[in-house]
């Protein structure tokens, strides 16, 4: 069966997934983590599409972005993607890819879903036993949007400037909803929305997306199409 093209819906947020080779390390020390984030600003450069959150773990890349054209998306994986590896084989003398294969991304409704993915991806660090707290890992953006340090590489969502009128209030309100967590369930539905490539939305959502975008939006029902009945 062909491979679907990826569903990129401009104007929406895409939570994207980059993994490594058979889980291998990616990042070594801080100087290969702060190298990947200078890129990334740099291919966000000029781009029409903005970051809104990131975590950057040993052998695996999750970003939370919303392009505004089709193609802007794929040009700025591929283009991140390639430079990277150059850096990485350059430095410690190796060569071939560094990544698992084309990275993944799933579109989303953006309420309630993307102070949702964020909170997610705040977690990640301590789900990988790799920090005791979201605030005392380094290469996330929780820290930018709890007020504990700035990344110009990031750009505010509108449902962030929505949780207070003032700085410290967004700031303390993030907090607050990152400590209270997601659920079981609702982290289930974001990582097979970004691993299978799915929209993640309300049923009346992914209906009404469905009618405007031109491939399925959805995974199939499992099993053989039902044979119309004669007329």
């Amino acid at each position: 069966m062909a491979r679907l093209p990826r569903l990129v819906i401009p104007d929406l947020p895409h939570h994207v997934v980059l993994r490594s080779i058979n889980r291998q390390s990616v990042f070594l020390d801080s100087q290969d983590y702060e190298f990947f984030l200078d890129a990334l600003q740099e291919q966000l450069q000029g781009q029409a599409i903005k970051l809104h959150a990131y975590v950057l773990l040993d052998h695996k890349i999750h970003l939370l972005l919303t392009p505004q054209t089709d193609a802007v998306l794929s040009r700025l994986m591929q283009g991140l993607g390639r430079r990277y590896v150059r850096y990485f084989n350059q430095r410690y003398q190796r060569f071939g890819t560094l990544w698992e294969g084309r990275f993944r991304a799933g579109p989303m409704q953006p309420s309630p879903y993307v102070l949702a993915v964020m909170t997610l991806l705040d977690w990640m660090p301590v789900r990988e036993g790799q920090a005791q707290q979201p605030k005392d890992y380094a290469w996330s953006s929780h820290r930018h949007w709890s007020g504990f340090e700035h990344r110009k590489l990031l750009s505010p969502h509108p449902l962030y400037w929505e949780l207070a009128d003032t700085p410290f209030g967004r700031e303390a309100a993030y907090q607050a909803l990152v400590g209270a967590g997601i659920g079981s369930t609702l982290t289930e539905s974001i990582e097979h929305s970004a691993m299978g490539g799915w929209l993640l939305g309300s049923p009346h959502f992914v209906q009404d997306m469905s009618e405007r975008v031109e491939r399925r939006v959805g995974p199939g029902k499992p099993g053989r199409p039902r044979k119309l009945a004669d007329s």
